[in-house]
């Protein structure tokens, strides 16, 4: 059975312990990045279903790399935990040894090479998270990154991951605009959160938004409150009825 399965991974050249670790992120909680003109916002969906567990003493999907780099994470929070910490030493490294913030894709890089060590070996397997990186740097400014399992990256627009991912990512191609500003990038993050989360209607204390601007040479990362979420959220149920109704 194992020379079976060998043969298989030779001719094909597939990794199925990959696969299986994208199949388990396709099931998991949703995360939308979106780059605007200004800055960049990122939404996920709270994982607190049950009435009677606590509420968290932190954000359950988003994590501060770096004053300058927001991550959300989607798939198993174990595997993320070690991936996050070893993303802020990182970082912390190269502020220690050059005095300024490290680059985002250099961070990517290195991140991206120990996940792909994961897949090489037997006894191992891949890291069950996908993640979005937000971030700014004085080289290409405001960047959206995407990476998975394997150990690839991509720089995006807008990128969703998670549960339903094929249908956000499809409503982003349609609706988003190289010139929309990070007002804008909430509504469209609402409306398509609306469509990937597995709920009938979409309350705000299940989504979290975090945004990340620039203001007087300084990197604001802040997260959206709740009424200003029930207000984005009232908006686009709104402007979905009026659609509807025409």
């Amino acid at each position: 059975m194992l020379i079976w399965f060998a043969l298989v991974r030779v001719v094909t050249g597939r990794l199925f312990q990959v696969e299986y670790a994208l199949e388990a992120i396709g099931n998991a909680i949703p995360a939308v990045g979106i780059l605007a003109k200004d800055g960049l916002v990122i939404v996920v969906e709270k994982d607190n279903k049950n009435k009677l567990l606590a509420p968290p003493k932190r954000s359950e999907k988003t994590y501060l790399l770096d004053n300058h780099i927001l991550c959300a994470v989607a798939g198993l929070t174990a595997d993320a935990d070690i991936l996050i910490e070893r993303s802020q030493l990182t970082c912390q490294q190269h502020l220690l040894r050059y005095q300024e913030p490290i680059p985002i894709e250099n961070l990517l890089r290195t991140i991206c090479n120990y996940k792909q060590q994961y897949t090489q070996f037997g006894g191992q397997r891949p890291f069950g998270v996908s993640f979005l990186y937000a971030g700014w740097d004085k080289h290409f400014g405001f960047q959206l990154y995407a990476s998975d399992p394997s150990g690839n990256y991509d720089g995006w627009k807008a990128h969703a991951i998670g549960l339903n991912h094929k249908n956000a990512n499809s409503m982003l191609q349609s609706e988003y605009k190289d010139d929309m500003s990070v007002d804008d990038a909430l509504k469209l993050a609402v409306k398509v959160m609306n469509k990937t989360m597995d709920t009938t209607t979409m309350t705000p204390e299940r989504i979290e938004f975090c945004t990340l601007t620039r203001e007087n040479d300084e990197i604001v990362i802040k997260t959206v409150g709740l009424e200003e979420t029930k207000k984005l959220v009232e908006e686009a149920e709104a402007a979905t009825s009026s659609s509807g109704d025409m």
